[in-house]
């Protein structure tokens, strides 16, 4: 049985890029239509990849295709205009001993875009989760991946990776303090209330900021996240509005679009 990962990541590609990427409901049963017997997606903000495994050489192609937008109904161009699209994209290719390192590198946070930044891994166990319980993941996934997740705790528990600022949220507080230096008097606003929204706001308050402000389209989540760590929740109706009294504003969903604009 062959190991295989195929996919991109913030090394190769935009964000535009690989936003168009990541498949939907039925990507699984696709790829395991194309020659896939155990299929893993794994995707986040800075990667999209596709590990699998084999009994036969399954191209890149093939796994590719999955990956791209569907056009429902399909138009007679849009064979050709998919297979243009996975042209342009700098898909990457590991198999066996380098797709088991790449995934090493991977849940280590070795691979991201801030060093040694920690989402990666919780991340890596829900796709894993995910494959697992669809049975899209079988016996030669359940080995890579556990293993991978033992490497990223070694990682962590022997190495200074993990000091400083290892965190998306980290990061954007410690440029805020850049600009505006002493935080404890700048008003907040965060949109988003997921993970990275978490360690952002526990990042601000680490800061001294007290003028805290969190909006979610779900406004429970926006409040329990301002319980645990003060604030107060904005309704998602209102936050546009909030610019106008705030200093920063951090956004981090999980929305299509961008929320702010120029215009």
């Amino acid at each position: 049985m062959n190991l295989l990962c195929v996919g991109l990541s913030h090394h190769e590609t935009t964000v535009e890029m690989r936003e168009r990427y990541g498949g939907g409901p039925e990507t699984g049963c696709d790829l395991r239509a194309c020659g896939l017997a155990e299929v893993l997606l794994l995707t986040t903000c800075n990667r999209v990849e596709v590990y699998g495994a084999a009994d036969t050489s399954v191209p890149t192609e093939e796994i590719t295709r999955c990956l791209a937008p569907k056009i429902d109904p399909p138009s007679d161009g849009f064979a050709a205009a998919n297979n243009q699209l996975t042209a342009d994209a700098s898909f990457y290719r590991y198999e066996n001993a380098d797709c088991a390192q790449h995934l090493f590198r991977v849940a280590s946070g070795l691979d991201s875009m801030v060093l040694g930044e920690t989402e990666i891994l919780g991340q890596a166990k829900k796709a894993y989760e995910t494959a697992r319980k669809s049975s899209a993941a079988g016996p030669y996934l359940h080995r890579l991946f556990q293993r991978a997740f033992r490497v990223a705790k070694q990682v962590r528990s022997h190495t200074g990776i993990t000091r400083g600022s290892v965190s998306v949220g980290s990061v954007a507080v410690d440029l805020a303090e850049k600009i505006f230096g002493e935080l404890a008097e700048c008003k907040v606003l965060v949109l988003g209330a997921g993970e990275t929204s978490e360690r952002t706001v526990r990042a601000l308050v680490s800061r001294g900021v007290t003028d805290l402000r969190v909006s979610n389209r779900s406004a429970e989540r926006a409040a329990k996240l301002t319980e645990l760590v003060g604030g107060r929740a904005i309704s998602f109706d209102q936050w546009l509005e909030q610019c106008r009294e705030i200093d920063i504003l951090i956004t981090s969903t999980s929305a299509d679009e961008p929320l702010l604009t120029r215009e």
